[in-house]
């Protein structure tokens, strides 16, 4: 069941209450081959939710915020779409081969389970940038 949400008749949909309980992760520089960039954050991730004490079940529903600090020419290269795909699928599990066979355990079980994601590119001298993952009420 999806998190109710309340209509406010001058600014369209408006989520109701989050869960105290947020994950925040360091995301390390973009590589390529992106399946390595994708097992880098898994392997980020996996830790911040040891620390945090967090798990994510099929029932959760979630939002993403992800920031990616890159140099100016990575800026001009890199499409937001794309990293953000990466690093969905980096919390799936999904890092190479079939997608049947994960080699690694799930952080989210399914990106379906994320409502909202927003990802910003910003220009910067240390390169990487930062994930935060929130659960929504409701779930």
């Amino acid at each position: 069941m999806a998190p109710q949400l309340k209509r406010d008749p001058l600014d369209g949909a408006e989520k109701v209450d989050y869960l105290s309980q947020v994950l925040e992760v360091s995301l390390p520089p973009y590589e390529t081959p992106r399946n390595a960039w994708r097992v880098k954050i898994h392997a980020a991730a996996s830790e911040a939710m040891r620390a945090a004490g967090t798990v994510y079940s099929e029932g959760d529903w979630l939002t993403v915020e992800v920031q990616l600090v890159m140099t100016v020419a990575m800026l001009q290269f890199h499409d937001v779409d794309n990293r953000l795909k990466d690093v969905l699928d980096a919390l799936q599990a999904r890092v190479g081969g079939p997608k049947k066979v994960r080699r690694l355990a799930p952080i989210i079980p399914n990106d379906y389970q994320i409502l909202r994601a927003t990802v910003e590119k910003v220009a910067g001298e240390v390169l990487g940038g930062h994930l935060t993952i929130r659960r929504l009420n409701g779930a």
